[in-house]
Formats: structure tokens, C-alpha cells, sequence
């Protein structure tokens, strides 16, 4: 089981909560084990939208699988907004030594910081906080203009939406591109957005365009990427001809639908690989009928 314990401070806006909140909450719901938790300084939490929240204030028992995210508050200076008590600096940071990950949501931002977590990292917050983040902790580098960046097991969002961008995407680095999507239709969002370049989930990268057919058999393809899949369904399921599909896909992509599924079956490989299965066992769960084609894919693959 993964625990997602939020830590809540006063004035927490509720979208920056409840927006990530939802995708862990509906992963459970489709079978994969996830807990949400939340814990404050005191049980009665006032939101920016005035509906109160309780909250526990006893942290559980984290491991390095688990997650700690802090959504963000209101604030008009943040500089004089919330901080975090020595207790639940001292929490953010074990769980962080542990091996564990730590996010944040708009001006949750700052919390981290404040942890000393962002320090010789890349972060990010909403536009309007992003002056004021890198005057607070200079220590780190603020990326403008992203939606999310990961460095070190910190990742930091935006804001508001985005902390959804952020918590798809943690999914699908957990669990593989086709569980990401899968939530993002049952909450009725497209799973599209990336957080920057960096960034290695396909799923993502590859969804910074505006074109709906390409979106709907990416969809498809995101969801079936381990199976055969036939150029003249995706068509169909575009309402387009293949060569118009085609076009269209790599027109949006840079890359054919072919190939994209590869690129899908391939991240996940490597991501079972990275948890010790086997290449044979990893090249079968993805949909290759053997090794030989997932080896030539990696060996071409560009290494940083």
C-alpha cells in the first residue's frame, strides 16, 4: 500500500487538495492500493473557500514508497503566509532522508523550501509566487512557465490544476501510462499536460498539441498499449482515414502512432526492468512477443 498523507496548513485552498487528492482516491477505486491521509496542526483546518476540513494531527508510519504532498494556501504576501511548525519540518524532511518523496502544490512550495528541500534543486510554484519563491530561498532554481518539475524526489506544481498534471503523472511513472490515463477519464480530464522537457513520461511529453482526434486514439493507445493494435481502429475511432491519421498523429506527436506505442511499451519495460523483472518477463508484460525486439529498442534508445 502507498500512503498520500497531505499536510494541510490554515487558508489551504481546497482545488490545490482536492484535485490530487481525487486522482489517488479514484487509482484506489480502479484496484490500485493507495491510502489518502491528511494531517495538520490542529483537527479543524479553515480553507482560502471557507468550507473547514478536519485533519488528523498524528503523522502514520511513512516508508520511501509513500508520498507527502503539501497543497498550497492563501496568501496575498506568502512571504507572511503559513509556515510549517519544527515538528512537521522535521517529519517533511525524515520521510524525504528515508527515500521517500515529497511534493508540493502552488504556494506548498514555499513549505518545502522552508524544509530545505529545495535547496541546489529545480521547483516551480504559480507564476505570480515565482519572484518571491526565488528571493525567499535563493539557494534554488525556480523554473517559470512549467506546470510541474521533478528533482531529487521533490516535485513541485504550479498550482490550482496543475497539482492534477502532477499527481497523473506520478501515477504513470508508478504504474504506467495506461493507469494514468484510465483515471484521467474517469475524473473527465485529459491526461495531456506535461511538466518540461525533462520530464520522461510519454504519456505526457507527447499531449502538448490540440488536436482532439490525436488526443482520442492516444487515449486508445494509452489504455491498450500492451496489445495489437490495427491502424485501421485507431482510424475509426478518430473518424478519420488512416493516411489522415497518420498525418495528423505526427504532425502532433513527431511521431507515428506505430511508433508511439512503442515508445509506451518501452518506458514501461524499463520501469519493470527497474524493479527486477526479468527483460524476457518485462519484453511479454509490455506486448512484445520476445526480447529480441524490446533489446534493440533500448540499445537505440539516446541514454543521457
Amino acid at each position: 500500500m502507498t500512503r498520500v498523507v497531505f499536510l494541510l496548513v490554515p487558508q489551504v485552498h481546497l482545488l490545490d487538495l482536492a484535485g490530487p487528492a481525487q486522482v489517488f482516491s479514484t487509482a484506489a477505486d480502479l484496484g490500485l492500493d493507495y491510502r489518502t491521509e491528511y494531517v495538520a496542526g490542529q483537527e479543524d483546518v479553515p480553507t482560502a473557500q471557507g468550507l473547514p476540513l478536519r485533519a488528523g494531527t498524528e503523522w502514520p508510519d511513512l516508508e520511501s514508497g509513500d508520498l507527502v504532498l503539501v497543497p498550497g494556501w492563501r496568501s496575498p504576501k506568502t512571504a507572511g503566509g503559513p509556515r510549517l511548525t519544527d515538528a512537521q519540518v522535521a517529519q517533511v524532511q525524515a520521510h524525504h532522508a528515508r527515500g521517500g518523496t515529497v511534493g508540493s502544490v502552488c504556494s506548498g512550495a514555499f513549505a518545502l523550501g522552508q524544509a530545505g528541500l529545495l535547496d541546489g534543486r529545480r521547483c516551480t510554484t504559480h507564476h505570480s509566487l515565482q519572484d518571491e519563491l526565488a528571493r525567499r530561498f535563493p539557494g534554488a532554481t525556480v523554473e517559470r512557465d512549467r506546470l510541474f518539475t521533478t528533482d531529487g524526489r521533490v516535485v513541485t506544481s504550479a498550482g490550482i490544476a496543475s497539482g492534477i498534471d502532477l499527481a497523473l503523472h506520478l501515477v504513470a511513472v508508478r504504474h504506467g501510462p495506461a493507469a494514468a490515463a484510465q483515471i484521467a477519464r474517469e475524473m473527465v480530464v485529459y491526461a495531456r499536460r506535461g511538466g518540461d522537457a525533462a520530464q520522461d513520461s510519454a504519456m505526457l511529453r507527447h499531449r502538448s498539441h490540440l488536436s482532439d482526434a490525436v488526443h482520442r486514439v492516444q487515449d486508445l493507445i494509452d489504455a491498450r498499449f500492451a496489445e495489437p493494435l490495427r491502424l485501421a481502429d485507431l482510424a475509426s475511432a478518430a473518424g478519420v482515414s488512416e493516411r489522415t491519421l497518420t498525418r495528423r498523429f505526427t504532425e502532433s506527436t513527431g511521431l507515428t502512432p506505430l511508433r508511439y506505442q512503442s515508445v509506451l511499451r518501452l518506458e514501461r519495460a524499463e520501469h519493470l526492468i527497474a524493479q527486477g523483472s526479468p527483460v524476457e518477463s518485462a519484453a511479454r508484460a509490455v506486448g512484445f512477443g520476445d526480447a529480441r525486439m524490446l533489446r534493440r529498442l533500448r540499445s537505440a534508445r539516446p541514454r543521457p
